[in-house]
């Protein structure tokens, strides 16, 4: 009666999604699915990890291994769309898709990896026995928006898009001279026509801009800019403080090290604090320059001997998010100029602002969103959330299906609560306006509410049959 119970879910007309971990991942995507009207049944050895899965999502879950192929069989894989690998454990993750690629291969196999080493074989991975059209490996995007962030002073988010020649950042506007004007005034102070105000986030709500929207204080205010831009808009933002030289690294495991490997090339000052003594002897074999501590970073008595608080930045990314708060916030208080912690919990996002930590970063949103972007209906090039999920961004390319083409922007009918930021046509990117008319390949980056977002799948045509099957690692 059971297994009835579970392959009765899939007779319907909606995609089918299986979900290979119940962890925090395993918990955003499916909320994520589900809320965009997919059927999503969830696999986990962990009682618990279902029992808290079910507490938030309306979804079947089955006790057991995700690389059984009883259990596979159990869930209904046969009749899947997609099947989603994202235990923490890579090979339990590639043995999943191995079967699952034998009980359904027609079926979309997608997987979270997290040894680098894999990067290297996609060809292997990619083949016929697994067919993973996407790996995701979060823990370099990551270190990618650690070190984007940290390279724009005093930004609490960025994303790029259109091949990195569109670029979004937010920054709190409090003390600038944009609080207190209305949006039709913004040229008045930023006379550029490649900067635009894409989004703000007021008491954590989006507010769509228009011409009469008044910015306030403490408004997060994100800016979409064409990247020739970029010194303009921190000139006009007074953004210019010196970037940093000096950099203390909590935590020595695999975003520990990659983010100490990037550092030392650029020449910087470099410690890391690492509680395992027999990882701190790997590390002083694997890096150069990296003064290697070991020790615990949220002990006060070390940060002082280390003089962390008269280094540049602290930037906490242990498997502990506790620890990582505490680490920054001990640091700030002893004089650091910059902190970022890794925080994995959603339910914590929106508070580390709040506290003091200047910026957050999540493995785990990072494959949220690189999985997302590959299942969204469409041609969806880029998708990255906005705001702990105020708002998201996406960039489509348009296909000759979509009822984008061939009307000038002025007569197209968005979705409310949706605005397109910019467009990208031969690799040169532009702000529209109401005369922009769109044809075929053109790659257009919208941002939305995630209810809104959802109705442009009408508008910007289907996915077509080579994206579909192209194998992809993310970070791309």
């Amino acid at each position: 009666m059971f297994l009835k119970k579970i392959q009765n879910i899939f007779i319907n007309e909606k995609e089918n999604v299986v979900i290979l971990g119940a962890g925090e991942v395993g918990l955003l995507l499916a909320k994520r699915l589900t809320q965009e009207g997919k059927n999503v049944v969830v696999i986990d050895k962990d009682k618990s990890r279902l029992d808290r899965i079910t507490q938030f999502v309306d979804v079947q879950t089955i006790l057991g291994s995700g690389s059984s192929p009883k259990t596979l069989t159990l869930a209904g894989v046969e009749s899947s769309h997609y099947v989603i690998a994202v235990t923490n454990d890579d090979e339990v993750n590639l043995v999943a898709c191995l079967f699952a690629n034998a009980l359904a291969p027609k079926a979309v196999k997608l997987a979270r990896i997290s040894n680098k080493e894999y990067e290297q074989y996609p060809n292997v991975l990619g083949g016929t026995g697994l067919n993973i059209q996407l790996m995701v490996h979060p823990e370099s995007e990551v270190v990618r928006s650690i070190n984007r962030l940290l390279s724009l002073p005093g930004s609490q988010d960025y994303a790029e898009f259109a091949g990195g020649h569109l670029r979004m950042v937010a920054y709190n506007i409090k003390g600038t001279e944009l609080v207190g004007k209305r949006l039709f005034e913004f040229r008045d102070f930023i006379k550029s026509e490649n900067i635009m105000v894409a989004a703000i986030i007021r008491n954590e709500k989006l507010v769509v801009p228009n011409g009469q929207v008044v910015l306030q204080e403490n408004d997060l205010v994100y800016f979409a800019y064409v990247d020739i831009a970029q010194r303009e808009l921190l000139r006009a933002l007074k953004k210019t403080r010196a970037f940093f030289h000096s950099v203390c690294i909590v935590g020595g495991g695999k975003i520990g090290y990659l983010l100490a490997k990037l550092f030392e090339d650029k020449g910087l000052d470099v410690k890391i604090i690492e509680k395992d003594a027999a990882r701190c002897e790997e590390l002083a074999t694997l890096l150069d320059s990296t003064l290697i501590l070991n020790g615990d970073g949220t002990e006060t008595t070390l940060l002082k001997e280390e003089n962390v608080g008269k280094m540049d930045v602290i930037v906490a990314v242990t498997a502990d998010e506790e620890d990582n708060i505490l680490a920054c916030l001990l640091a700030k208080s002893m004089g650091a100029r910059d902190s970022v912690a890794r925080v994995n919990k959603s339910e914590y996002l929106p508070i580390v602002k709040q506290i003091g930590i200047d910026h957050s970063v999540s493995t785990r949103v990072a494959a949220v969103n690189g999985f997302l972007s590959y299942i969204r209906q469409g041609n969806v090039v880029a998708f990255a959330s906005v705001a702990s999920d105020a708002a998201e961004v996406m960039e489509v390319c348009l296909t000759e299906t979509s009822r984008l083409l061939g009307k000038p922007l002025m007569q197209l009918s968005l979705p409310k609560k949706v605005i397109m930021l910019a467009y990208m046509r031969e690799n040169k990117v532009f702000i529209p306006h109401g005369q922009t008319v769109f044809g075929v390949g053109d790659h257009i980056i919208f941002l939305g509410e995630q209810e809104a977002m959802r109705q442009l799948d009408e508008l910007v045509g289907e996915r077509t049959t080579n994206q579909t099957n192209e194998n992809r690692i993310l970070p791309r």
